[in-house]
């Protein structure tokens, strides 16, 4: 019979991790393929919160808020986190 591992996560360490820089450009990555798949206009923001890193993407010129608004929104972002993540 297989021993039972049993894994006890370091809390404090986690909450260090997941706000570190390292963390940061991991996510400012992912956030500037999203952008780059979106096209021109875009821009994107990174910030430590509370809890983690965050990274948005949000339109930065009247075309590219045009060219977001005559997408759906939907299709726009999953497709561009499908390609960020899996590439």
């Amino acid at each position: 019979m297989a021993n039972k591992v049993r894994i006890e996560l370091n809390s404090e360490g986690v909450r260090e991790l997941l706000k570190s820089p390292e963390m940061a450009a991991i996510c400012r990555s992912h956030a500037d393929r999203i952008a780059a798949r979106a096209g021109t206009g875009y821009e994107v923001t990174t910030y430590t919160g509370k809890n983690r890193v965050n990274a948005s993407v949000h339109v930065a010129t009247k075309e590219a808020y045009r060219d977001n608004q005559s997408n759906t929104i939907s299709n726009i972002p999953q497709e561009a986190l499908k390609t960020s993540f899996h590439s």
